[in-house]
């Protein structure tokens, strides 16, 4: 009897031990989370995007008219002064080849001219000896009206004879003066390239200067050649007068207000102060990388910082800009702490080993911090990230 009681007291304290044994490790155990505190910070609430530097005032130097362009010797970068820097000269192009149609009918308008210069010259030679004629017969009549030999009137006839010979000697010899004209401009289409060279005296350029004072932003045309009139040449425009330009998507556009501070950074030096000052009334359409059309607005901003500090940036160049919608301090925590709670938001509140399930009501907002307005208090910690494991009443344990 005695030894059954043993073995039942040692089977007995063994069976207990591994109930208590496994009780002890199946107990709910706290679950490790990442804590963040409640804190009063400054939360600034921004539209971030890329934007492009360019000069407010961009001239584009065209050719007024059709012409041969001499070489363009500016460089960009170039100061120029309005009325006086030359920047390109234009002469008179060389006229096109004749094709061997085009010469014929060209070598037959020379033929032409030639016979009508000829029929003019013969009708000069008819008028110059009908102006002899009337002379005769005008002194004739002359004489004649002293003896009382004729009338008055044929004396008149005489006259006017006369007269209208040398109207008609006037008219052959101004016609003569035409048709010469005529020949030598039907001739002077026949010239070739070289015989127009060599004719050619010193160039009648037509000078092209800076309209503005500024510097060469870009050389559009710098090779010799024709150019039709309205070709742009070369751009120009004042260094220092710059502005950021930003394409926003419209729904983010519609934030903005003139006036309002921005950050401009991400150009290679220290970040710059920027005023919104134009929100383009217009949207275009645009084809994101994605291949996804989107509304797209520009943005004009001024920079409000002194110009030796931007004059680096160049007409053209890249940089990043965050326009600030709002700026204050307030109460914040991180966005992964929050979660939706049927149709609110809430939190889990740290406290005494338990998660709290606490509803809170939300102000501003960035990507990362959120502004609490109710619910939490500055010093609380909240959980982060909080998982489908959590809820109101869970042990948890800071991670």
């Amino acid at each position: 009897m005695r030894t059954a009681r043993k073995r039942l007291a040692i089977w007995g304290s063994l069976a207990a031990l591994l109930a208590i044994g496994l009780a002890y490790a199946l107990r709910p155990q706290p679950i490790q989370v990442d804590l963040a505190t409640a804190q009063t910070g400054l939360l600034r609430v921004t539209v971030d995007e890329e934007g492009e530097t360019r000069v407010r005032e961009v001239y584009t130097l065209h050719a007024p008219l059709r012409g041969q362009l001499q070489r363009v010797t500016a460089e960009a970068g170039d100061p120029v002064k309005a009325g006086e820097t030359l920047l390109a000269q234009i002469e008179p192009a060389a006229p096109a080849f004749l094709d061997v149609r085009t010469e014929a009918e060209q070598r037959a308008a020379v033929e032409a001219a030639g016979a009508t210069y000829n029929l003019a010259a013969a009708e000069l030679n008819k008028a110059k000896a009908d102006l002899a004629f009337a002379e005769g017969e005008r002194a004739r009549a002359r004489l004649l009206i002293e003896r009382n030999t004729i009338s008055k009137r044929a004396l008149d006839d005489a006259e006017r004879i006369y007269n209208v010979a040398q109207a008609n000697l006037a008219t052959a010899e101004a016609a003569l003066n035409v048709r010469r004209h005529e020949l030598c401009q039907a001739r002077s289409r026949l010239l070739s390239r070289q015989e127009i060279r060599d004719r050619s005296g010193p160039c009648e350029c037509v000078p092209l200067t800076a309209p503005v004072n500024g510097v060469v932003l870009r050389v559009m045309r710098r090779s010799e050649g024709v150019v039709e009139a309205g070709t742009p040449l070369l751009e120009i425009g004042d260094p220092d007068d710059k502005e950021i330009v930003v394409n926003l998507l419209s729904e983010d556009a519609v934030k903005i207000k003139p006036g309002l501070r921005a950050i401009v950074g991400g150009w290679g030096g220290d970040d710059l102060n920027a005023v919104v000052r134009r929100i383009e009334p217009f949207g275009q359409t645009e084809v994101s990388a994605l291949g996804i059309e989107e509304q797209r607005v520009d943005v004009i901003l001024d920079f409000a910082d002194a110009p030796d500090r931007w004059r680096p940036l160049g007409h053209g160049y890249h940089a990043d800009v965050e326009i600030i919608l709002f700026e204050d301090m307030v109460l914040k925590l991180p966005l992964g702490a929050l979660f939706r709670q049927d149709d609110s938001w809430a939190v889990f509140v740290a406290g005494e080993g338990r998660a709290r399930l606490t509803p809170v009501t939300l102000g501003q907002r960035n990507s990362l911090e959120v502004e609490i307005k109710n619910g939490v208090t500055a010093g609380e910690r909240v959980v982060l990230y909080p998982s489908n494991r959590l809820a109101d009443g869970t042990a948890i344990v800071e991670r």
